[in-house]
């Protein structure tokens, strides 16, 4: 396919003259058949490299990817430019799922995101066979090596999809991967004389700073009152998160809290508030993800530092 034609899609869909660096070079491979493997970091512009091609081929494009709230994100930035997409989840409700079962069946999407568990569920697959389907993409695919630092089994589920389409070719996406987990990544995806594509992970935009303090309460008010923008606080703990919030509302700081735990409808208002600068900021869980789309973030911080594994 002549990259005129994806340059004109990127244009029409996302406002963008050109592509970021490899972007295109994904982009082609994809296009040319050829399984691949990107390692991008977060901010780098992964989306780009698998919802372009999805508009350039004539089927559906699926996409596996472990949280709701990036599913979410993203289907939502896609609706808003034009771009059919939907998804499936556990937390939806029997019309929701309905709705979108209906439009994947009768054509109505070219992104279809989905959870690696729902490749457990029959009444699923078997609709997923009644549809074309041009691609197959994996997110966060270092959660299907058991060496990677956020292995999920139920990744492993993603070979049913090979074995159902076994002509369609696989983009495998991660901003973290070490090279025995990218080894770990082609075989577990069966991934044969796949195309690798690595991205500079050095971030001249960023500013890393690690902080000593006997108090790690009072450290996130003195940052926040100091910065400006919305911000993201990361912990490990679902009380931790409600905690903070609570805290920082307290001192005037608007916060509000997100963890696997809250009922669905509750993390997506949640979430909407956050992205529409209802509240400021989010403290959260892992659930909440590190690929939400909101460009006036100014601060992340991670409270609890993992602790270095004993050799």
């Amino acid at each position: 396919m002549d990259s005129t034609v994806i340059r004109n899609i990127l244009k029409k869909h996302w406002g963008y003259e050109s592509f970021r660096p490899l972007q295109e070079d994904i982009i082609m491979s994809v296009l040319s058949g050829r399984d691949t493997l990107g390692l991008m970091p977060t901010g780098g512009g992964k989306s780009i490299t698998f919802q372009v091609p999805a508009m350039a081929l004539p089927g559906l494009t699926v996409v596996v990817t472990p949280l709701i709230s990036l599913m979410k994100d993203q289907v939502d930035n896609l609706k808003r430019r034009r771009v059919k997409a939907v998804y499936l989840h556990s937390g939806m409700t029997a019309r929701e799922s309905k709705i979108a079962r209906e439009k994947l069946i009768n054509g109505g999407a070219k992104l279809l995101y989905v959870s690696p568990e729902r490749l457990r569920n029959q009444r699923f697959i078997q609709e997923l066979r009644m549809t074309e389907v041009s691609l197959i993409v994996v997110d966060e695919a270092h959660c299907i090596s058991q060496w990677g630092y956020d292995f999920r089994p139920s990744y492993l589920n993603i070979r049913s999809l090979r074995k159902i389409f076994p002509k369609v070719n696989v983009l495998a996406l991660t901003a973290t991967a070490t090279p025995h987990v990218e080894s770990d990544i082609l075989r577990q995806l069966e991934m044969k004389d796949a195309a690798l594509f690595r991205m500079s992970f050095s971030r001249s935009n960023l500013n890393y700073i690690v902080r000593n303090t006997e108090t790690k309460i009072y450290e996130i008010f003195h940052i926040l009152s100091r910065t400006e923008g919305s911000a993201i606080v990361y912990v490990r703990s679902r009380k931790r998160t409600r905690e903070i919030a609570e805290y920082l509302s307290s001192a005037g700081i608007s916060s509000t809290y997100y963890h696997a735990g809250l009922d669905i409808s509750l993390k997506e208002e949640r979430q909407n508030e956050w992205q529409r600068s209802g509240v400021r900021v989010m403290v959260a869980t892992n659930a909440f993800g590190m690929g939400i789309d909101k460009p006036d973030v100014r601060v992340v911080i991670h409270f609890d530092r993992r602790k270095p594994k004993k050799p």
